[in-house]
C-alpha cells in the first residue's frame, strides 16, 4: 500500500516566515555551519572545532554536548540536526585508536548529504596560543591553494570546493586594498598532507606608492591528513552546482567591440521610402505646382501599369 505523506500548512505568520526563509533563493547569503561533537572526542579535536567556529562566526553553531554515533555509517542525526539549524555545512570531532584526532568536514544538499571528508589532525597549535592581535570576527578572508595536487587528485578537488563553501561569505564586486586583513593558506602535497595556516596582513610603508605587504601568523596551525571521504556522484553535484536561470547572463546578439573598446551594433531596417519621410513642414520645403503635378502623373502611370498587369496574369 502507499503510504500518503500530508503536508501540514504553516497556520501562523510567523511559522509561514521560517518556511520561507528556508526555501532555496537565487542568490543565497554566506552558508550556516553547525560543529558538533562526536563519540568520545579527543581535547585537541574540541579545540580545532572551537578555532574552526571562530573562524566561521557569526555564521556558525557550536554544540558541546556528545553525540554516540558514527557519520560514515549513519548521518541521520547529522541530517536532522542541520535541517533543524538550516545550516548547509557541518563539522564534526571524534577520536580513537584507528583513528585519533579525527574531524570530519562536509556539506548538504536537499536535507542530504553531499559530501563528507574524514580529516586527521597530526599537529596542532591553537589559535590562543599565538600572544598577538587577532583580526575581526566576520571579516572576509583571502583563500590560497598552494601545490598542484588541488587541480590533480579528484578527492582533493571536491576539499578544495568545500573549504571555500566555508569560508565564502558575501559576495563583493570590487576590493579595497585595507580590507584584506585576513588570509587562510591550504598547502596540499603528494602524499596527502594538507597543512592549514591563517595570517593577518600587515600594510607597512615602502616608500613608494604600493605598500610592503607582511603576514604574521595568528592561527591555527593545522597539519591535517586526508582519510576516509564519501562524495556525492557527478549527476548529484551537477545538480547542487547548477546555476538559477535569474542569475545566468543574458547574450545579446549583433552586439561586438572595435579595438579601441567601443561597442559596436547592428541594426535590421526594414526598406525605406524616403519621399514619403514627414519632415519638418517649412516654406522652403514646400513642393512647387509644377512638382505635384508631375508626381500626380506618376501616379496614374503606376496605377495604370498596375492594372495592365492584372490584365495579363487573367
Amino acid at each position: 500500500m502507499a503510504v500518503l505523506q500530508r503536508i501540514k500548512k504553516p497556520t501562523t505568520r510567523r511559522g509561514k516566515k521560517v518556511l520561507q526563509a528556508k526555501e532555496p533563493k537565487p542568490v543565497e547569503g554566506p552558508k550556516q555551519c553547525i560543529f558538533f561533537q562526536g563519540r568520545n572526542p579527543s581535547e585537541r579535536t574540541r579545540k580545532i572545532l572551537k578555532d574552526l567556529y571562530d573562524l566561521k562566526k557569526p555564521d556558525a553553531a557550536h554544540l558541546t554536548r556528545k553525540n554516540d554515533f558514527v557519520p560514515f555509517e549513519d548521518a541521520t542525526l547529522i541530517e536532522k540536526m542541520c535541517y533543524k539549524k538550516d545550516a548547509a555545512l557541518f563539522g564534526v570531532g571524534s577520536h580513537n585508536k584507528k583513528r585519533p584526532h579525527n574531524v570530519i568536514l562536509g556539506r548538504t544538499f536537499d536535507s542530504g548529504i553531499l559530501d563528507m571528508i574524514e580529516l586527521g589532525a597530526d599537529n596542532y597549535k591553537a589559535m590562543s596560543e599565538f600572544e598577538n592581535i587577532k583580526v575581526l570576527a566576520g571579516l572576509k578572508p583571502c583563500l590560497i591553494f598552494n601545490g598542484p595536487a588541488w587541480e590533480l587528485n579528484e578527492e582533493l578537488k571536491r576539499l578544495k570546493s568545500l573549504f571555500t563553501d566555508f569560508f565564502h561569505r558575501e559576495t563583493v564586486e570590487t576590493i579595497r586594498l585595507q580590507g584584506l586583513e585576513h588570509v587562510l593558506s591550504f598547502t596540499a602535497t603528494e602524499e596527502g598532507s594538507i597543512y592549514f595556516r591563517s595570517y593577518r596582513i600587515q600594510l607597512k610603508k615602502s616608500g613608494q606608492r604600493t605598500p610592503r605587504v607582511e603576514l604574521e601568523e595568528i592561527g591555527p596551525s593545522i597539519d591535517f591528513k586526508l582519510r576516509r571521504t564519501k562524495l556525492a556522484s557527478d549527476a548529484l553535484y551537477k545538480e547542487a552546482c547548477r546555476v538559477p536561470r535569474e542569475l545566468r547572463p543574458i547574450t545579446k546578439k549583433n552586439i561586438s567591440r572595435d579595438a579601441f573598446g567601443s561597442k559596436m551594433g547592428r541594426i535590421h531596417m526594414g526598406k525605406q521610402e524616403i519621399h514619403k519621410l514627414q519632415t519638418r513642414k517649412m516654406k522652403g520645403l514646400k513642393k512647387t505646382p509644377a512638382e505635384k503635378k508631375q508626381m500626380l502623373i506618376k501616379r496614374k502611370q503606376e496605377k495604370k501599369a498596375a492594372k495592365q498587369s492584372q490584365k495579363m496574369d487573367v
